[in-house]
């Protein structure tokens, strides 16, 4: 537990992360924003992106091991899908998982003044988990940048465990990699939940260990049989979270 002096200490340091992030975040968006204008394409957006979340880990101290970078896909595109812990989970799979692809986001954060608009820049998809309808249209523009030759990134649990346990897989993304015919990527992300908890503005410095698995074909699976491609999918995300984060 930490001391009352340890806890001062952390939230000066995080009241100044937040005020220096605020002002990286505005600048870095306005860049998003602006390149693909002076030079259209999608993929300096997400350039920058890179650039601004590698700044915000640097300046939280968060140290980051990749284990399976050799996995990432070079050549085709796949739908990668990671655990989700924290906030920070965005940013390290931003700075770590090598190449381009595109987020699938959650509708909210394309409401934030700047930061939407470059993320719109970037190709980035919005999707609206409480309206069945309106999510189906999210997956469609995701299978068009599929079709495109673009990876899309995604959180299958829907939202932040706040115990660090993988919880139930949303079932939509097995659809989009089924129809499409890509293989997905397990993604496991262990220890961002100490650096910052769900629901917490508490910021530590910590170590995270980022685990790229093997990609999974999908051919052998349909939407009827989708169920057994969830818990092997999901099962190697546990395996792997469970593996390092005793180290």
């Amino acid at each position: 537990m930490d001391s009352p002096w340890q806890k001062e200490n952390g939230w000066i340091r995080s009241a100044l992360f937040v005020i220096i992030g605020v002002i990286v975040t505005v600048f870095m968006s306005c860049c998003a924003f602006i390149f693909p204008i002076i030079s259209p394409g999608e993929n300096k957006s997400h350039k920058v992106a890179n650039i601004w979340a590698r700044i915000l880990l640097i300046l939280t101290n968060t140290k980051v091991r990749v284990i399976g970078a050799e996995n990432v896909l070079s050549r085709e595109p796949g739908v990668y899908m990671a655990n989700h812990q924290s906030d920070f989970d965005i940013l390290i799979l931003l700075a770590h998982v090598p190449g381009q692809f595109r987020w699938i986001v959650k509708k909210e954060l394309f409401q934030i003044p700047v930061f939407g608009a470059a993320m719109k820049k970037a190709g980035y998809i919005e999707i609206d988990r409480q309206h069945h309808e309106k999510a189906m249209i999210s997956l469609d523009a995701a299978a068009r940048k599929i079709r495109e030759g673009k990876s899309v990134m995604s959180f299958p649990e829907g939202t932040r465990s706040k115990d660090g346990k993988v919880k139930s897989f949303k079932q939509g993304m097995f659809h989009l990699a089924i129809n499409a015919g890509v293989p997905i990527i397990p993604i496991s992300i262990i220890g961002a939940k100490d650096i910052m908890p769900k629901r917490s503005l508490m910021i530590r410095p910590g170590k995270v260990f980022l685990v790229i698995d093997k990609p999974i074909d999908v051919k052998e699976f349909t939407i009827e049989n989708r169920h057994d491609l969830i818990e092997k999918v999901r099962n190697v995300i546990i395996k792997n979270c469970e593996e390092y984060g005793n180290h």
